[in-house]
C-alpha cells in the first residue's frame, strides 16, 4: 500500500487564487507520480468569512484544472469529515488530552491585561512574549474558574529549547523556542487556531507530506511542537516559494487577473494553467516549457523545486495558452469562442444560420492568431459588425488617390466572379495582376485594409468567401468614397 498522502486544504474567504492554485497542483502532482492519495480539504473554521459560494468556486476551479481529488467533501473517505466545522468533536477529543498531560493550559488572561504586558515590553525595548503567568494555575483551579464562567483561551506550553527540522526544499531549519509564545490553541471565543486544528487534521487524515506555500513556514515549528505534545507522527514538509508580480512584490490584483475563474472568464484553457503553474517554481531541465498533464506527472518532483520566489510572466502565458489553442480540436475552441461571443452579447441569433456555419469558418480562419478565447471578439470585429476604424500606418499609406483604381478593378473582378470560393477568387486576382502589370499584392494589401480595417488578417480570400460578394464590394466602394473626400479636402 502506497503510503503518500497529501493534502490542499484551501479556505472559502475568497477565490482561488493562482498561488493556491499552483500549491493545489504541486501537491496532485505528487501525489499522482507516485501513486497515493490527494485529499481535499476545507478549512472554514473562519465562521464569519468563510462563504459557501467560495467553496462551491474553490471546487468549480479545481475542477476545470483538472485536479480530481481522492477524498474530500460530496465524495468522503475513510477519514472524513472533511469540513473543520464538522471536525468540533475530534478537536475537543485532542484538546482535552493536551490539557489532561499538562502540555496546554487555560489562559485566563484579559485582552486588557496582554495590552499591558505589549506595551510595557515596548517600553523597555523588547521583543514582546506572553508571560506565561497563567501557567501556574493547576488543572482543577482552572476548572473552577472556567466552569464559573470565567472568559478563557487554552495555549500551548513552549519548553525550552529549539525544534529543527529537514524541509524538503529549503534543507534545515531551526528555530529557537525563545522566539515562540505559549501560543494560543483556542481562542476565547471557543474557536480553535489554524495551527491547532490544521495539525490534528493532518495526523487523523495520515497526511505523509504537507506541500505548502513558504509564508507557512513560521507555522512548521509550532505544528512539530503540537505533534510531539500529542505524541502523534509529523509528516514531511515542503515549502514552495511564493508568486511574485512582474515588479517582484507579491502577486496581486494589481497587476492584474490573481484569481483561477478570473483567468479561465478572460479565455484560458486548463491545460495551458496547468503547463504554466507548474513551472512557477518547478522546472526539468531549465529549457524545456510545453508539457502535458501525463507528461507532468511522470516528471515532477519536489527536489526540482526551487527556493527563491516565481515571477509570473503574464506574456509567456499568453504565448502558452496560444499554443494550446492552436493544437485543440477545432470543434471545442468554437464552441468556447461561441459561448464568449453569447456571454458578450456580441452575436445574435441571425449568426446562427445555417447551423452559425459562417461563424464556424471565421473562428476556424483565426483559431491559429488567438492567444486567449476572449480575443475572439476583437478578432472579428470586421464579422461581426461594420468596419468604422483602420489601421493607422496602413491607412496613411493607402488613403491616396493611387489606391482608387485598384480598388476598383478589385470590385469588378469580385462582381465577375461566379464560382465565389477562395480558390478561385485567389486565381482570378493573381492573373488581374500579371494581365494588368501589376504584383499581386498591390491588389491584396488595400483590399485587406478596406474589408478588414487591418494590414494582416488570415488568408484574405478566405475571409472575402466567408464575408461574401456583397459586404465586401460594399466595404471596398466605401473606403474608395473616403479616398475621394480625403483628396477634395486636401
Amino acid at each position: 500500500m502506497n503510503s503518500v498522502r497529501v493534502r490542499f486544504a484551501p479556505s472559502p474567504t475568497g477565490y482561488l487564487h493562482v498561488g493556491g492554485a499552483r500549491t493545489a497542483l504541486f501537491n496532485w502532482l505528487f501525489a499522482r507520480h507516485s501513486g497515493g492519495k490527494f485529499i481535499l480539504r476545507i478549512e472554514d473554521t473562519d465562521r464569519e468569512r468563510s462563504k459557501p459560494e467560495y467553496e462551491e468556486a474553490i471546487i468549480r476551479d479545481l475542477q476545470w484544472l483538472g485536479l480530481n481529488w481522492d477524498e474530500g467533501p460530496s465524495l468522503g473517505g475513510a477519514y472524513g469529515p472533511y469540513r473543520q466545522t464538522e471536525r468540533a468533536a475530534l478537536y475537543r477529543e485532542q484538546l482535552k488530552k493536551l490539557l489532561g498531560s499538562g502540555k496546554a493550559y487555560y489562559c485566563f488572561c484579559t485582552h486588557k491585561e496582554l495590552e499591558a504586558e505589549r506595551a510595557s515590553a515596548v517600553a523597555t525595548g523588547k521583543n514582546y512574549r506572553y508571560s506565561g503567568k497563567c501557567r501556574k494555575l493547576s488543572l482543577e483551579e482552572a476548572e473552577s474558574r472556567r466552569k464559573k464562567g470565567d472568559s478563557f483561551s487554552v495555549r500551548l506550553k513552549v519548553e525550552e529549547g529549539i525544534t529543527t527540522f529537514n524541509d524538503i526544499i529549503r534543507g534545515q531549519v531551526s528555530v529557537e523556542h525563545a522566539e515562540i509564545d505559549d501560543f494560543i490553541l483556542v481562542r476565547s471565543g471557543g474557536e480553535p487556531t489554524y495551527n491547532f486544528v490544521a495539525t490534528v487534521d493532518d495526523a487523523l487524515m495520515k497526511i505523509s507530506h504537507v506541500i505548502r506555500g513558504d509564508d507557512h513556514l513560521s507555522n512548521t515549528p509550532k505544528q512539530i511542537m503540537l505533534y510531539q505534545a500529542l505524541g502523534l507522527t509529523e509528516p514531511a514538509f515542503a515549502h514552495i516559494p511564493l508568486i511574485l508580480g512582474p515588479d517582484r512584490t507579491p502577486l496581486s490584483k494589481r497587476h492584474g487577473a490573481n484569481a483561477v475563474g478570473e483567468f479561465k472568464r478572460h479565455g484560458y484553457l486548463p491545460e495551458a494553467m496547468m503547463n504554466y503553474l507548474a513551472l512557477l517554481g518547478w522546472s526539468l531541465d531549465g529549457k524545456t516549457e510545453l508539457f502535458s498533464k501525463e507528461e507532468l506527472v511522470k516528471r515532477f518532483s519536489l527536489e526540482r523545486i526551487v527556493k527563491s520566489p516565481a515571477c509570473f510572466d503574464f506574456d509567456k502565458l499568453q504565448w502558452m495558452n496560444g499554443h494550446y489553442i492552436r493544437e485543440a480540436d477545432d470543434e471545442r475552441i468554437y464552441q468556447l469562442c461561441l459561448e464568449y461571443l453569447w456571454d458578450a452579447d456580441a452575436i445574435t441569433e441571425d449568426f446562427m444560420r445555417e447551423g452559425g456555419a459562417a461563424l464556424k469558418r471565421m473562428i476556424g480562419a483565426i483559431k491559429n492568431s488567438l492567444k486567449t478565447i476572449s480575443d475572439v471578439g476583437e478578432q472579428l470585429t470586421y464579422f461581426l459588425g461594420e468596419v468604422h476604424s483602420y489601421d493607422p500606418e496602413a491607412l496613411a499609406k493607402y488613403l491616396v488617390p493611387e489606391t482608387i483604381p485598384l480598388l476598383e478593378k478589385a470590385v469588378f473582378v469580385l462582381e465577375e466572379t461566379v464560382a465565389f470560393n477562395a480558390m478561385s477568387l485567389e486565381e482570378k486576382f493573381r492573373k488581374t495582376a500579371v494581365d494588368n502589370g501589376k504584383k499581386f499584392a498591390e491588389y491584396v494589401h488595400p483590399m485587406r485594409l478596406a474589408i478588414t480595417g487591418r494590414s494582416a488578417s488570415p488568408n484574405l480570400f478566405e475571409l472575402i468567401e466567408i464575408l461574401g460578394k456583397g459586404r465586401c464590394i460594399v466595404r471596398c466602394l466605401r473606403f474608395i468614397q473616403m479616398i475621394k473626400a480625403s483628396v477634395v479636402k486636401a
